[in-house]
């Protein structure tokens, strides 16, 4: 069965608390946390004190996705609120088994991304040393955008090549009621969805319709 994991960016950050408790109630399968730094994609999001805050309040496990510029940086001050999986982007490094390294480091779960335009087949040498492969289906940086179906061959192409590993595909943006049911058919095994759930009256029906139950 497919994870949905709700991205936070498209919660109502007056009541983040409750949104987030109204997520794990609502049957979400662990929480995507965006960190954008506003040099690789043109917007800012949240620091780690935010992350910490948030794993107080919310037992799911947490996918910390890491949209920034050089994040060998970054990965020490977001390790330290021990989320479950940090997910870096590969066109942000020159050298991508440093951050790999670096993350297992803290016994943390790995999870490697990439842009829509992006070849998947730059990911062949990573699959065996990740635990997550991020494909992203919007351009990264803001939510609410409309779904590239480029994804989908992606998936495929992952779905094939990880059949004898644990590695899992995760793919994020412009998911729907109808975009979730073709990465699921193409072989996803979790869905991050923004403004799908929080913009919906319902978060519990969403999170069912996405999985298409």
């Amino acid at each position: 069965m497919v994870k949905i994991a709700p991205s936070i960016l498209a919660a109502n950050f007056m009541c983040l608390e409750k949104e987030l408790l109204d997520i794990e109630f609502a049957g979400a399968d662990l929480i995507h946390f965006d960190v954008m730094d506003g040099h690789f994609v043109p917007n800012i999001t949240f620091g780690p004190m935010i992350l910490h805050q948030a794993k107080k309040k919310c037992g799911l496990a947490f996918d910390v996705h890491l949209m920034v510029n050089d994040p060998i940086k970054f990965i020490p001050w977001y390790a330290e609120a021990k989320p479950d999986i940090i997910t870096f982007h590969l066109e942000a490094t020159l050298n991508p088994e440093k951050e790999i390294e670096l993350i297992k480091s803290f016994g943390i779960k790995v999870g490697i991304s990439i842009k829509p335009e992006t070849d998947v087949e730059v990911l062949d040498n990573f699959i065996d040393v990740v635990d997550l492969i991020l494909i992203m289906s919007v351009n990264p940086g803001f939510g609410g955008q409309k779904f590239n179906h480029s994804a989908i061959d992606k998936i495929k192409y992952l779905k094939e090549k990880t059949k004898n590993t644990k590695t899992l595909i995760e793919v994020d943006g412009g998911i729907n009621m109808e975009t979730a049911k073709l990465c699921i058919d193409a072989g996803a095994d979790i869905l991050v969805a923004g403004s799908a759930i929080f913009g919906s009256n319902n978060y519990a029906d969403s999170i069912r319709q996405i999985k298409g139950e």
